[in-house]
């Protein structure tokens, strides 16, 4: 299954600010709306990642100053996307491989939506459920 169809069956709106944002103003977004990480955009195009992650590294590296410098500073970059027209799979085995528990899905440069590996094990899961009961009704009607 094409992981746009993951995207496609949730909320369209993705939280994201852009490399201007402080980091304490990225940092009250992700707070408000409850997420561990968002894209960090240039227009439509995907320039980096800002995590919970960033946020405690250069804390502890820098402290409380740190919260006046810009995102574009301190977010992860370049950002690891997926194409839209890509496996779910492919994208679980590549969030697994790199380490990484967030992912923008793109088509070129342009964000189409952002999936956690949360989603993607959800959808694996209720794949694999699916599979055992079409398997339990095969072998009951046999």
């Amino acid at each position: 299954m094409s992981i746009m169809r993951i995207i496609e069956s949730r909320p369209q709106d993705v939280v994201s600010c852009t490399p201007q944002h402080s980091v304490r103003q990225a940092a009250e977004i992700l707070a408000e709306h409850r997420i561990g990480a968002m894209p960090v955009l240039d227009g439509a195009s995907v320039v980096g990642i800002f995590s919970e992650r960033d946020l405690l590294y250069c804390v502890a590296r820098e402290g409380e100053a740190v919260l006046a410098r810009a995102v574009g500073e301190v977010m992860t970059a370049p950002a690891i996307t997926i194409e839209s027209t890509a496996d779910a799979l492919h994208a679980l085995s590549l969030m697994t491989r790199r380490r990484i528990r967030h992912l923008p899905v793109v088509d070129g440069e342009t964000l189409l939506g952002f999936v956690s590996i949360g989603d993607l094990v959800k959808f694996r899961i209720e794949t694999i459920e699916a599979e055992a009961g079409y398997l339990r009704e095969y072998i009951t009607l046999a």
